[in-house]
């Protein structure tokens, strides 16, 4: 079944989604009480509606039960946020994605229920600093506060190793979930499976059992 989102707040956060889903040919409202951004998108959304309210009575007659997931970004109005993102959860949908200012936004989210807090600036600088301290770890996104997924650079150490011989789950705590190599992409590969120096190896787990892989088992 084809999947719908509803996108609250189009600034740059906003309306950047509102665009990957049209890319994808995905079904998406989108809502702003600004007319110019809701022009702005009105391309790009199967719906657009410009409201300096939303309330309940809105939120029905956008049909948002109908919705899979939310989305909710309004720059700098935290209070809106707020309770935007309560209303959704209020109205029972499942899955309620909110974009934070700051940490003290981030914990009112999290008390009022919303599934993912998002903070763009933080996330961004976590995988940066990530990235220039280790020259092995290229990517890492955050899937709770500890755990997360991360690509590593396979070096000379593990070049024609087995995971099986390797037993990284046994060693290290986390579990290749996935390869890449040269433009080939195995999921889940065999135990059999042998690793060559320069692989991207998808690995997921803690985050103190993937700093300890990418310290000591690289």
């Amino acid at each position: 079944m084809k999947k719908s989102f509803a996108v609250f707040g189009l600034g740059r956060f906003g309306g950047t989604i509102v665009k990957e889903f049209y890319d994808m040919g995905v079904d998406v409202i989108a809502v702003d009480k600004d007319e110019e951004k809701v022009n702005k998108y009105m391309n790009y959304a199967t719906h657009v509606v410009c409201t300096d309210k939303i309330d309940e009575v809105i939120l029905n007659r956008l049909g948002i039960r109908n919705v899979d997931q939310a989305f909710v970004s309004f720059g700098d109005n935290i209070q809106e946020s707020i309770l935007t993102s309560l209303l959704l959860k209020e109205l029972g949908l499942s899955k309620v994605w909110t974009k934070a200012q700051n940490e003290y936004h981030s914990k009112v989210l999290e008390k009022i229920g919303v599934d993912r807090v998002i903070q763009p600036e933080r996330d961004v600088a976590k995988r940066i600093a990530r990235h220039i301290v280790s020259d092995k770890m290229i990517d890492f996104i955050e899937l709770s506060k500890d755990y997360s997924i991360a690509e590593i650079v396979a070096t000379e150490k593990l070049d024609n190793c087995n995971l099986e011989d390797l037993n990284i789950r046994a060693n290290y705590g986390c579990t290749i979930v996935g390869i890449q190599r040269q433009g080939e992409f195995i999921v889940s590969p065999a135990a059999e499976e042998i690793i060559h120096k320069a692989d991207i190896l998808i690995v997921i787990g803690h985050n103190k059992h993937i700093a300890n892989f990418e310290k000591k088992g690289v």
